[in-house]
């Protein structure tokens, strides 16, 4: 899912995003909810007017952003306290008022508010977050229950680094019989073995009908790991905010634009790619561009990078259509470990 936070792709128009088939983004709930508000959005007739995407929103709790205001925020039992990173003004929410700003947004899926904790925390306090967010899913659920049908509500399991946690979250949350689930907590700061140890310890307690999204990894290496456990769904600002910093996917690695190595390569970022920027411009432009400081660097390199992306999601389908998935991996892996961008 390319990343809307505040409904709308970074350097990239809609009609980029439809032209990549995409049909499902995901934006933000926190943000929206500080700005524009709920008002603005409810007076357009949602986010999908609002933004003139006709297609699926799934929209995050912001209980990552909230767990990112550490020192501006308070977690009770009945909902957290927070201190808008915008004004500084203090909001109270509530799971049920989560819900109701996601359906005022009209979003197609809605993340639970959940509580998100970082590498290195105590059992005890994984276990009171756990706890938290369990009651939380519940309390939603009753929420959305009461709402349109035609929306989705996720679980979001949590427990930290803790396996008997995790295992003690999955079964809790399987419990409410949701839609769909997705692994929260991880790509917090761990490493990649430690990430894919805890992704699959928590995969195999969750039923394979049930279709299962991983938060917060957009790089290769990670969708890669987490399409082998059996997830199906992915979200990252990670290949549009490298892009507007001049860092670009290669099949060979990631290439930062920047370097002098590109003052006088007139060849496109990745001869293997067929996007529009790699067709019509070249490595030495797209350094000028950057170097200058013009926007256009970073709408055409966020272009590429989101083309890459989709055609690596495209490449794992094929694969996997054609049981050659482990094959692809691995070869795919090969390549980019190379470091020859």
């Amino acid at each position: 899912m390319p990343v809307g936070t505040n409904g709308t792709m970074k350097a990239v128009s809609n009609n980029f995003i439809e032209e990549l088939r995409v049909n499902l983004i995901l934006s933000n709930a926190y943000h929206l909810y500080l700005r524009p508000g709920m008002e603005i959005i409810k007076n357009a007739g949602g986010l999908h007017r609002f933004m003139n995407w006709s297609h699926n929103i799934l929209t995050d709790s912001g209980g990552f952003q909230i767990f990112s205001l550490a020192p501006f925020r308070k977690i009770k039992d009945e909902g957290v306290r927070f201190r808008s990173h915008i004004d500084g003004a203090y909001h109270f929410l509530t799971p049920s008022d989560v819900i109701e700003i996601q359906t005022t947004i009209g979003s197609d899926i809605m993340m639970p508010l959940d509580v998100c904790t970082p590498f290195g925390i105590s059992e005890k306090e994984a276990l009171k977050a756990l706890e938290i967010t369990t009651a939380w899913a519940r309390e939603s659920r009753k929420k959305w229950q009461e709402g349109e049908v035609n929306r989705f509500l996720f679980g979001i399991i949590q427990g930290n680094f803790f396996p008997h946690l995790r295992k003690q979250s999955a079964e809790q949350l399987i419990d409410l019989d949701l839609p769909g689930y997705a692994i929260g907590g991880l790509s917090v700061g761990e490493g990649f073995e430690v990430f894919s140890d805890m992704l699959s310890l928590t995969r195999q307690y969750i039923p394979y009908d049930k279709p299962l999204y991983v938060m917060g990894i957009g790089t290769p290496q990670f969708i890669l790991k987490a399409v082998e456990l059996g997830v199906d769904m992915f979200d990252c600002v990670f290949p549009t905010r490298i892009a507007r910093n001049a860092l670009a996917f290669t099949h060979s690695g990631n290439l930062n634009l920047r370097l002098e190595k590109n003052k006088f390569d007139n060849g496109p970022i990745d001869a293997a790619c067929s996007c529009y920027t790699c067709q019509n411009y070249s490595r030495s432009y797209l350094r000028h561009l950057f170097k200058a400081k013009e926007i256009n660097g970073a709408v055409l390199t966020t272009q590429h990078n989101l083309f890459f992306i989709e055609q690596l999601m495209n490449s794992i389908r094929k694969s996997i259509e054609e049981d050659k998935f482990n094959i692809f991996m691995t070869n795919f892996l090969n390549q980019y470990s190379s470091g020859v961008a």
